[in-house]
């Protein structure tokens, strides 16, 4: 059975005087699925999620939270959130259970049993009584997701979590949302420039510029796009010869560049091609694989970008 969609956004729009800064934009995300929302700066990602999360008011739209409706239903869509945007403030001067302490006074029927809970969740649980002013930054966003989950919500919003953060900490944070989302089936929802990142983050992705969305893809179709980009490089001693055979008698398509020529093909056909120039005694002088990554498909999709419509070549 399909997992249950925790978040529905339909035609969402936001004006600011003349400019549109969102424009039409729709898409669902399921329990425990990890939703990436990707764009250069000013495309509209966190105007986006400060809809989402009642910062903003639509100028048209709708959002749905865990079948709450956020104009009609406020209180409980919100409640059915959590959201961590831009960077999550803290009091330096006060440990971090002191702060959880505070937030947990915000929400009803929350206290020092959910506030243990969410620090084990986030793998704080034995750092609590340190000051938030000592935490490194990895430390401090994991607090402020800690913070995000103290009312138990099953959509968490996440702003540039990965911003800042140093290789070994984005893997650590990368790992940790995965176990988040898969343990405890919530829904996550995380922006980020890191296009890499991404790619081994989400389960989903979906692109937007200039306020529009342009492309969402699940990993596994974005994989298989990737895949269909593949070509593979024959460095060879007479290029022009060596891609007229390939073209020939494999049927493949070829470009010459240089003194090498490029088959579009997966590598499982490098056998039949070295094996076809070499019967036609043509040297090979090396053989490499090319693939194109989430941030070169992500430029061409933007940069493809025609009436409003675009698709990965």
């Amino acid at each position: 059975m399909a997992n249950k969609v925790v978040l529905k956004v339909s035609n969402l729009t936001k004006r600011f005087g003349s400019r549109i800064a969102v424009n039409n934009v729709s898409f669902s995300i399921h329990e425990g699925e990890i939703f990436g929302f990707l764009g250069p700066n000013g495309a509209g990602k966190s105007t986006t999620m400060k809809m989402i999360c009642g910062l903003s008011t639509p100028t048209r739209g709708e959002i749905n939270v865990c079948g709450f409706d956020i104009k009609r239903q406020r209180e409980k869509a919100l409640m059915s959130l959590g959201a961590m945007i831009e960077n999550p403030l803290m009091y330096n001067y006060m440990s971090a259970y002191d702060n959880l302490k505070y937030f947990a006074s915000l929400y009803k029927n929350v206290g020092k049993k959910e506030i243990l809970a969410c620090a084990r969740i986030v793998g704080l649980q034995n750092r609590l009584k340190d000051l938030v002013g000592k935490y490194s930054l990895g430390m401090r966003q994991r607090l402020g997701i800690a913070q995000s989950l103290l009312h138990a919500p099953k959509l968490l919003i996440l702003d540039e979590p990965l911003s800042g953060l140093d290789p070994a900490g984005v893997k650590e944070m990368r790992d940790f949302l995965r176990g988040l989302a898969k343990n405890n089936h919530i829904a996550i929802m995380v922006s980020s420039h890191m296009l890499g990142e991404m790619e081994q983050l989400c389960d989903t992705v979906a692109i937007i510029n200039n306020g529009e969305l342009l492309e969402i893809k699940h990993i596994e179709q974005l994989r298989q796009g990737i895949e269909g980009t593949k070509q593979i490089r024959f460095k060879v001693d007479y290029p022009n010869f060596a891609g007229s055979v390939v073209m020939r008698e494999l049927k493949l398509p070829v470009q010459v560049v240089g003194n090498s020529i490029l088959v579009k093909c997966g590598e499982n056909r490098i056998k039949d091609i070295t094996k076809l120039l070499v019967k036609r005694k043509v040297s090979i002088l090396g053989v490499e694989v090319i693939t194109k990554s989430l941030e070169e498909i992500f430029m061409d999709i933007i940069a493809h970008k025609t009436n409003g419509k675009t698709s990965i070549s």
